[in-house]
């Protein structure tokens, strides 16, 4: 089965590469579509193509609104360029740019649509579901979203799919990596909250809950796309902050040197995955996270400690309970590396997908 994996903006290359690895792992012949990556080097195809199809004409420093703006410009020319070329049995999207526009430019080949998040509306009410009728599945990565999809789009219950996201699993040298230079390592205990800070992310209701625990260190590590000045200016003892990208490298280091990962999401509209839960899952890493419907189905299987979204005094005592209790820490790594060997593997995923592929291309 030919399988192009597309990705424009190049928003999730770690679960676009790890996808299309297991897919070509179980025969497929996979491309991956999408674009520069501006923060690093993608990681090396293994058994599929990679091939940068989308904006190839922008300009601008990353992450600016000039680049930004030029992106969007060049979008739909190269959509329109694929929509003409395409060929493969199964054309997957995972990310939709300009949502409306996208859904009326699909090939006409059969399509699958995997929604990691809300899709963009600028204000606009949600797409109905006949904007999705060229669609012939809609993949999402739990059963919450799964029905928050269904609500908010109108669509047909047997077109939407749940696919558990695969588990990250350490490279071969995740022991001999080095940290941030940034950093400056105790020995003591570390919580490491990882990935680009957002609103959303909690990070001010994190700073509040460490106040108060000691004997610990708190690494606040990824892409500020806030102000953060303020916040870090004023933090308790112990906390350390590396406001950027971090190389594969030093991410391996920091999740093998962890102790325990923090994710303290806010309530909000998003209802995709996280990739850092997905991380901690394959570094076999005891989570303290927040209770938000798309990620307690980890915390079912006793993989993750549930706490209450924004409440810092009940983050506080999760954090400093399981800081002080190795044997609690270690019984919620087992089940965590217990599930990114088994319904949270990737292999897994690639089977459902595979299953899925076929039933949509009628073989």
């Amino acid at each position: 089965m030919r399988v192009d994996l597309l990705d424009p903006p190049a928003y999730s290359l770690p679960y676009d590469h790890a996808l299309a690895a297991a897919l070509a792992a179980q025969g497929a012949r996979v491309r991956l579509l999408t674009s520069r990556f501006a923060y690093g080097d993608p990681p090396a195809p293994e058994g599929y193509e990679r091939a940068e199809a989308f904006y190839r004409r922008a300009f601008g420093p990353a992450g600016s609104p000039l680049r930004a703006l030029s992106k969007r410009a060049e979008h739909p020319l190269d959509a329109l360029r694929y929509r003409r070329r395409a060929s493969a049995d199964i054309c997957h999207y995972q990310w939709l740019v300009l949502p409306r526009l996208d859904l009326a430019l699909l090939p006409r080949r059969p399509v699958v649509l995997t929604l990691h998040d809300p899709l963009p509306s600028a204000g606009r009410s949600p797409l109905a579901g006949r904007a999705f009728r060229r669609v012939a599945a809609v993949v999402v990565l739990s059963q919450a979203a799964r029905e928050q999809v269904i609500a908010e789009h109108g669509l047909d219950p047997a077109r939407v799919h749940v696919i558990a996201h695969g588990a990250f699993l350490p490279p071969p040298d995740a022991e001999t990596a080095r940290l941030p230079p940034e950093l400056e390592d105790s020995g003591e205990p570390v919580v490491l909250a990882y990935g680009l800070i957002r609103p959303y992310k909690g990070i001010p209701t994190l700073i509040d809950a460490w106040r108060g625990i000691g004997g610990a260190q708190l690494w606040v590590v990824g892409r500020a796309m806030m102000d953060t000045g303020g916040l870090f200016a004023a933090a308790p003892a112990g906390v350390r902050l590396v406001p950027r990208f971090v190389s594969a490298a030093e991410e391996a280091a920091l999740f093998h040197r962890a102790d325990l990962i923090v994710l303290p999401y806010e309530r909000g509209g998003r209802y995709g995955f996280s990739g850092v839960l997905a991380t901690a899952l394959g570094y076999g890493k005891a989570v303290v996270m927040s209770d938000l419907p798309s990620l307690r189905e980890v915390a079912a299987l006793g993989a993750a400690r549930l706490v209450a979204p924004g409440d810092a005094d009940a983050l506080r005592a999760a954090m400093a309970e399981l800081v002080a209790d190795a044997a609690g820490r270690a019984a919620l790594a087992a089940r965590a590396a217990s599930a990114a060997r088994g319904q949270y593997s990737w292999q897994a995923a690639a089977r459902a997908t595979l299953e899925l592929y076929e039933r949509v291309a009628g073989w």
